[in-house]
């Protein structure tokens, strides 16, 4: 029994993993303000670039810095046009979902199973494998925290240091004051457009790198739609964490906890039908998410922040 709960702790983060690095991601974007609807085309874009510049390098560090890049161009070309452009936020994030989607399935055409090159079907390239850790991976089902992969351990220093950043440094005051309030953060010398793409840009990286993720350890290789949906869900997981990075991992390991379960539960040849197992985590995803809503109105807790969506110009303050 134990051994069964490790195993599916083991896989329940390494799922996690990517929906963190994207929620961190969109936290930050949307703290100043600024709300992303193109994530599922920036995870995908980021993982099919890295796992295209693995297979063609064998360098992983090169293939991460791709991603990064890739997340970065998308994200600035978001920003230029919802913060210089004032273009409208939800269209320019569906804008670069479509964009990014159609791209990466154009671009792993020749990447992926079903690729006419029959010598480059099956690749995985260089890849990011478990790194045991003598000791600490010996304790029962907690131990499962010590056979990840080095993206998941960065991910135990990141997920605090966002949040420390976030809460108890000046930039971070100032980055929740942007999103609160652009006008007054501008009136007390703090520049809202710079504010506004650094962080939609940093958030971007961190979204594309959680694709990259995807292509690079948690499935290796590449497959059409590899996300499958998890920048739609990274929306909601933002919302279930209240816009607190400490938070972000939570609803992640529970999407990658019922993701790991009915992959059990098909693996032992359970009567449920396949589809209905597939459905179990997007639907745990949106019953969280109105319970969430539900609590958030009842216990009148801080939610979105207030200017999320509005665009701002110096001269309408």
């Amino acid at each position: 029994m134990i051994d069964l709960l490790t195993s599916i702790f083991v896989i329940t983060l390494r799922a996690g993993t990517s929906l963190t690095y994207a929620t961190v991601g969109e936290i930050y974007t949307e703290r100043s303000g600024i709300l992303n609807l193109g994530l599922e085309g920036m995870m995908l874009m980021g993982a099919v670039t890295s796992f295209a510049t693995s297979y063609y390098t064998h360098n992983l560090a090169l293939s991460l810095l791709a991603a990064i890049l890739v997340g970065a161009i998308l994200a600035a070309t978001h920003a230029f046009l919802t913060v210089t452009m004032r273009a409208n936020q939800v269209v320019s994030g569906l804008s670069i979902t479509l964009f990014g989607s159609g791209l990466a399935s154009f671009l792993g055409e020749r990447l992926g199973p079903a690729s006419n090159n029959y010598n480059l079907v099956g690749m995985t390239g260089s890849r990011f494998s478990p790194i045991v850790i003598p000791g600490l991976s010996q304790i029962p089902v907690l131990g499962a925290m010590f056979e990840q992969d080095i993206l998941t351990y960065a991910l135990y220093l990141l997920v605090p240091l966002a949040w420390f950043y976030l809460y108890k440094t000046r930039n971070g005051l100032n980055l929740r004051a942007v999103g609160e309030s652009p006008q007054t953060a501008d009136a007390m010398g703090i520049d809202v457009v710079k504010t506004r793409y650094l962080y939609t840009i940093l958030g971007g990286m961190l979204v594309s790198l959680g694709g990259a993720h995807l292509s690079l350890a948690y499935a290796p290789g590449w497959a059409e739609n590899i996300t499958g949906g998890r920048g739609w869900i990274v929306i909601a997981l933002v919302i279930f964490a209240m816009w607190d990075p400490a938070r972000a991992p939570l609803g992640a390991i529970l999407f990658g906890g019922i993701n790991a379960i009915q992959f059990r539960l098909q693996a032992g040849g359970t009567d449920i039908p396949a589809s209905y197992l597939n459905m179990a985590p997007y639907l745990a995803t949106i019953l969280v998410l109105i319970a969430t809503t539900w609590w958030e109105n009842l216990s009148h807790r801080v939610g979105a922040p207030a200017a999320l969506g509005l665009a701002y110009m110096r001269e309408e303050k």
